[in-house]
């Protein structure tokens, strides 16, 4: 397990993630959703080592399709990074949140997380000692054998298709609709 992410249930945001993700999300190649028609359906979280960076990964459905969108959230802009949008957050004051794949410290976990064959980490209310229920298990491969290195890419549409010439994976199991599923959520190629 990599760590434990400290959130505030009670808290409010202005705008909203999904309200931020909204204005977004009409811009992406990958997504074809109706942006007015969002549901969370699940989450995981990951830990900064430096404790400053939000790593947060949701499952949005939209229409037909759930997309996989990682954000990262910060207390600062972040040079160079792909900005979603700002959001003041009650406890945190405001919050940057990048399109986690432009932000290295997302990037740096990611694959640590794949490359130890790691997972998402507990997450637990502030204040609280017990972790929050979830509802998703995500979880990297490992290499494969005699493989060192590898770029990480998100897969944002979850399609189910096997992606060739990966060196590691990112999978999330989880049930959705009654149904169980585990999906490839990111790759090393």
């Amino acid at each position: 397990m990599s760590g434990v992410s400290i959130v505030y249930p009670e808290a409010t945001m202005h705008p909203g993630k999904l309200e931020l993700l909204s204005a977004w999300l009409p811009s992406q190649w990958w997504f074809d959703g109706d942006a007015e028609d969002l549901e969370l359906v699940a989450r995981f979280r990951f830990v900064d080592p430096e404790g400053e960076v939000g790593l947060d990964g949701m499952l949005v459905r939209s229409a037909d399709a759930v997309y996989h969108i990682p954000v990262t959230w910060r207390p600062h802009p972040l040079d160079g990074g792909a900005l979603i949008g700002t959001l003041q957050h009650s406890e945190l004051g405001v919050r940057y949140g990048y399109d986690a794949q432009t932000d290295p410290v997302y990037l740096d976990e990611l694959v640590r997380v794949i490359r130890e064959k790691d997972s998402d980490a507990d997450i637990i209310a502030a204040g609280q000692s017990d972790p929050m229920p979830k509802n998703i298990k995500v979880f990297g491969s490992g290499l494969v054998t005699g493989e060192t290195s590898g770029y990480p890419h998100v897969v944002h549409k979850l399609v189910r298709e096997p992606i060739k010439d990966v060196v590691g994976q990112l999978m999330g199991q989880w049930r959705y609709h009654d149904i169980d599923r585990v999906d490839l959520l990111a790759v090393l190629h």
